[in-house]
């Protein structure tokens, strides 16, 4: 079956309006001949006279009444249509899907978020809590728009992977215990312990710096929540190994933090698309790099 344009259902409620082919083409910018023939393929869609003519005046048939109601929503509707999507195009307002961890979530986002409620409220930012690969993989089936994810990370084909933040892992202790002033993987290995669970990319690092010391130890519990995992410390249930933001405030009194020997830190890189990017995507990338130092 064919379809009907929006020109032809345009030129249709233009005659109607003004009772006259003449008047319509005028209005519309359109020869004579070119009103006669929408309406003759309308009409020839339809399979009925969609207009009278009497005494040189034009009006709506019955039939034709209820297409020019129809069509004028239909054109207010393509009309708005148009107008949401140049706001989109123009970045005053859309939608940026981002995907990253619960500790990216907890400490860092809300930073970024309070920036684009303020300068971009009409944004819509959809999070969902996802591990770097997870967060790769959607970005290249079109699922996300921004992904923050560990560091290193290989190259992917069609993403664009940019180093973002490097943040020093600490050792988070229950304050009750008796500890040195630097931490050591031998002094840590040997007590309980609240590790990420393997699945993470900081779980695969801390095991790397565990392993610089000869060291191999089983956690007590596994968990991929960083704020339950520091609840569980300051409940004196084991220590922890988790990265510190410069902006994240101090935790728990019942918790003291302390420098690693060796240091080590956890890297962050933002990941997108290669190509075009909306703008409203591009307003949430440029909040999340001015992050890159906080």
């Amino acid at each position: 079956m064919r379809e009907i344009s929006l020109d032809r259902l345009r030129t249709l409620v233009a005659v109607a309006d003004r009772g006259s082919f003449a008047d319509a083409a005028r209005a519309l910018h359109l020869a004579p001949p070119t009103v006669s023939l929408h309406i003759a393929e309308l009409e020839d869609r339809i399979g009925a006279p969609l207009l009278s003519r009497k005494r040189g005046q034009v009006a709506p048939t019955s039939i034709g009444e209820v297409l020019v109601e129809r069509a004028r929503r239909l054109l207010a509707d393509a009309e708005q249509a148009l107008d949401d999507i140049q706001r989109q195009v123009e970045g005053l307002e859309g939608r940026a899907r981002l995907g990253a961890s619960t500790g990216v979530i907890a400490h860092l986002l809300p930073q970024a978020l309070e920036v684009l409620r303020k300068h971009h409220p009409a944004i819509d930012i959809q999070i969902a809590v996802l591990t770097s690969q997870e967060t790769l993989s959607r970005l290249l089936d079109g699922k996300l728009d921004v992904g923050l994810v560990a560091l290193p990370q290989p190259p992917v084909a069609g993403l664009v992977l940019k180093p973002w933040r490097r943040d020093p892992v600490m050792a988070f202790l229950p304050a009750h215990w008796q500890c040195p002033a630097r931490i050591t993987p031998e002094w840590l290995a040997a007590q309980s312990l609240i590790l990420n669970d393997a699945t993470t990319r900081l779980s695969r690092l801390t095991a790397e710096w565990f392993a610089t010391g000869g060291q191999h130890p089983v956690p007590r519990i596994q968990l991929n929540y960083n704020d339950a995992i520091k609840s569980l410390v300051a409940a004196g249930y084991g220590a922890t190994l988790l990265p510190h933001e410069a902006t994240t405030p101090l935790p728990d009194k019942r918790i003291v933090m302390r420098a690693l020997r060796p240091a080590l830190s956890r890297r962050l890189g933002i990941a997108y698309r290669a190509g075009y990017v909306e703008r409203s995507t591009q307003h949430v990338l440029d909040v999340l790099w001015d992050l890159r130092l906080a």
